[in-house]
């Protein structure tokens, strides 16, 4: 969930072995974590995590990354080249932001997903405090209003105390 313990932007980021670096310049428009077996088996874990990032918002500072995991037409998984850290995932045609990998960010603490997705190919055991929870993934024309709501949210929670 947005909180208020988010840093300032901009926001910098890298692989494990620090050959690529990027920047996020503007807030995400959504958190989330996604239990499908394809994240599953990238991520190594119970799930991937991911921030939908503006894509003005994002840049790639140094180093290229590579195409891996995902060779799509429409979308590709992008990373290190040498150390095979997962960073991101471009759809095209561009939708208007790029979802970041959170654990690149070099400060990633405060990340929460907001929604967490494909919970029914998920463990059992392997929940997330997302506010809301989908068996697949959320029909198209309720994004926009997760969108809002997680703005809506994040204002909310970075609002000084009266």
């Amino acid at each position: 969930m947005p909180d208020a313990n988010r840093p300032e932007l901009p926001w910098e980021g890298g692989c494990r072995c620090g050959r690529v670096r990027l920047r996020i310049s503007r807030p995400p428009l959504l958190t989330m974590a996604c239990h499908c077996l394809g994240c599953q088996r990238m991520s190594a874990s119970a799930f991937s995590l991911s921030m939908a990032v503006p894509s003005g918002g994002f840049e790639v500072l140094q180093g290229e990354p590579a195409i891996g995991g995902l060779h799509g037409d429409q979308s590709r998984h992008h990373h290190c080249e040498w150390c095979k850290a997962w960073l991101f995932t471009r759809i095209e045609p561009d939708p208007g932001f790029v979802n970041v990998r959170p654990s690149v960010l070099d400060d990633h603490h405060w990340f929460e997903p907001f929604i967490e997705t494909q919970t029914a190919e998920g463990l059992p055991w392997a929940r997330t405090p997302a506010r809301h929870s989908f068996e697949r993934f959320p029909p198209m024309e309720e994004y926009a209003r997760l969108v809002e709501e997680f703005a809506r949210v994040a204002k909310e929670n970075t609002r000084p105390a009266s």
